[in-house]
């Protein structure tokens, strides 16, 4: 089906400020805004002396692992970071989809406790494939949510990896945050959608919640060592995907004159190895909205005082800003593996047979304010994380509903996916909850933001899309 991309470039969305909009807390250094508690372990005195008793442990530490989602591209990047280490961290579990041949080749190599995939017939292949294999340390084999949630719950372990995509890896890092286990944070849902449930349980439980994506991780590695009160700004760092060379202008036109081009181009990013949906999200740039939502739960920054920067290079992954105006930032190659690694290391410096970054083999580093009128994505996700509550559910589960159907190729054009975003973010005004929000809710509001844009893709054509 032809794509169509020109109908809603004339529409609030698209070219100017989100018609939605939430109150301001207008910190920028104020203060005002700011979580109390963050849950990553910094910006607190009780994080600062817990990171030294950490630290003053020495490296010669064990951990042990529960990966969720052990065949992706986190899972297989942790597993090898446990073969550089293999002193430091052991596997209890191994939670993935349907590759049965590639989880049996896992089992058989570290001897995991529990092995889980997503449907029962995966799982009886996973069986018949090991004991082809004449495996001797036969795990218990589950499938489905319950294995996910053993699998996150397995008593030995105490830290998990959450590298599973979507809602779906809400409910199992919150049963493991009840048992008092740290979580390597790679679903970007636990906070963006459910960071009013997970905030009070990361406190009450006192585990640490570790990032293991590249923004968080640089941001949370500059913040060792800067005390309570110390943090002014969280600074963002963005490629700028696929048409970051692209004027506004530009980008528009071809989406009007040729359609197929732009949709072949958003979903090729120029820097990093993703999956197609990341890569979507970085070429609309909601990738960076979301990461500003996480960024707030993880740090604690008022939504005024999170700033995103275009950097084409990709080596410096975020910075801060601390009160006496010093920026620090963290560098490295564009590898996914360095991030991961101080995830499930923290605090320590494990050594990594990894390439050493040569600052004079890349001669310059650039940076450049975003194009919200190019990228309104960017503003959208501000102004969920403003509204709180339920309201960054909805966004979340709106982008991936329209990220899916445009690489579904079912009509819905480039600049079609901000506008249906919009259209259930100002649907949800009426219904929106800020207290006492439940992971029903949560859910809740995810299932109904996917059928929302599902409906209002049916009226592309006509510029209905609020429905």
């Amino acid at each position: 089906m032809k794509t169509t991309c020109a109908a809603l470039i004339a529409l609030s969305v698209v070219g100017g400020a989100a018609a939605f909009s939430a109150p301001r807390s207008g910190s920028k250094g104020t203060g005002e805004g700011w979580l109390k508690n963050p849950s990553a372990p910094v910006n607190t005195e009780a994080s600062m002396k817990k990171t030294l008793a950490k630290s003053l442990e020495g490296a010669e530490f064990q951990k042990r692992l529960s990966l969720l989602g052990s065949t992706g591209s986190i899972g297989t990047q942790t597993l090898e970071i446990v073969d550089a280490c293999p002193d430091n961290f052991v596997v209890d579990a191994l939670s993935a989809g349907n590759n049965a041949e590639l989880m049996a080749e896992q089992v058989m190599k570290y001897s995991p406790k529990i092995a889980s995939l997503a449907t029962e017939a995966a799982a009886n292949e996973l069986k018949e494939r090991l004991e082809g294999a004449g495996c001797k340390n036969m795990p218990e084999i589950m499938f489905g949510d319950e294995g996910i949630l053993a699998c996150s719950t397995v008593d030995t372990a105490d830290t998990v990896v959450t590298g599973i995509v979507g809602a779906a890896g809400l409910k199992p890092t919150i049963e493991a945050i009840k048992l008092g286990k740290d979580i390597a944070l790679a679903n970007k849902e636990t906070l963006i959608s459910g960071g009013p449930v997970i905030l009070p349980l990361v406190e009450k439980y006192g585990v640490n919640m570790l990032p293991a994506d590249s923004e968080h991780s640089a941001i949370f590695q500059c913040l060792q060592g800067v005390p309570e009160g110390g943090l002014r700004r969280v600074i963002l760092t963005a490629s700028g995907g696929a048409f970051r060379d692209f004027s506004k202008d530009e980008l528009f036109k071809m989406c009007e004159e040729d359609p197929r081009a732009v949709q072949a181009k958003a979903t090729t990013h120029p820097n990093w190895d993703m999956g197609a949906k990341i890569t979507l999200d970085s070429a609309t740039m909601m990738n960076k909205g979301l990461e500003v939502i996480e960024a707030h739960y993880l740090f604690g920054a008022s939504y005024d005082d999170i700033d995103i920067v275009v950097h084409p290079q990709s080596i410096v992954h975020s910075m801060v800003e601390t009160q006496d105006t010093s920026c620090l930032a963290q560098l490295g190659w564009a590898d996914m593996r360095l991030p991961l690694v101080y995830s499930v290391s923290w605090p320590h410096r494990l050594k990594m047979p990894y390439k050493p970054l040569d600052l004079a083999e890349l001669s310059q580093l650039t940076f450049q304010k975003p194009d919200n009128a190019k990228y309104p994505c960017i503003e959208l996700a501000y102004e969920a994380g403003r509204a709180g509550g339920t309201m960054t559910a909805v966004l979340n589960a709106a982008n991936e509903a329209a990220n899916e159907m445009f690489r579904a190729d079912v009509g819905l054009g480039f600049l079609d996916i901000p506008k249906l975003i919009e259209g259930a973010m100002e649907a949800h005004k009426d219904e929106l909850k800020t207290d006492g929000v439940t992971l029903d809710d949560i859910l809740a509001c995810d299932e109904w933001a996917r059928a929302h844009v599902e409906a209002a893709t049916s009226k592309v054509g006509s510029k209905i899309l609020i429905i």
